[in-house]
């Protein structure tokens, strides 16, 4: 795994990145999420990646709360399972995918609401206004309560 590579940023995103961030993680996090994989063999052989490699990704995952290993009952054989921190990637990997629908190529996947199957869109919603808001109509700014550290 590459160092951290974000240690100056004062930015959520870049400390996600250190999470998530390197090669095949987020592929994990996809199978993981959708397809509702847990076992080395299934990211393996969906995914093609080298063993060495899973196993540094599924390892971090672990060590970064993402996932956990759950043994199985047969020696080193875990299931990994997804924490609550990794579940909450879902609408991360959600947004990816309609990013690359619309900028890349539509991919083979949508995502349908399990009630009534209807393909659902990702929106922002402002809990003040009750308001749908476009991601035009949203900036940043600094957080009211945020210390910098150093």
């Amino acid at each position: 795994m590459l160092g951290r590579l974000y240690d100056t940023q004062e930015c959520s995103a870049a400390r996600t990145l250190e999470l998530v961030g390197e090669r095949w993680t987020l592929l994990i996090l996809r199978d993981a999420i959708f397809r509702g994989y847990t076992r080395f063999s299934q990211f393996q052989q969906v995914l093609g990646v080298a063993p060495n490699i899973l196993t540094k990704r599924l390892n971090a995952l672990v060590d970064n709360g993402i996932l956990r290993a759950v043994p199985t009952g047969r020696p080193d054989h875990h299931d990994y399972v997804l924490t609550e921190m990794g579940a909450d990637l879902k609408p991360t990997l959600m947004a990816l995918t309609a990013w690359g629908d619309r900028w890349v190529r539509p991919g083979p996947a949508i995502f349908v609401h399990d009630t009534c199957g209807t393909e659902i869109v990702q929106r922002f919603h402002c809990p003040q206004c009750d308001e749908t808001v476009e991601h035009q109509d949203i900036r940043g700014e600094a957080r009211p309560d945020f210390v910098p550290r150093g």
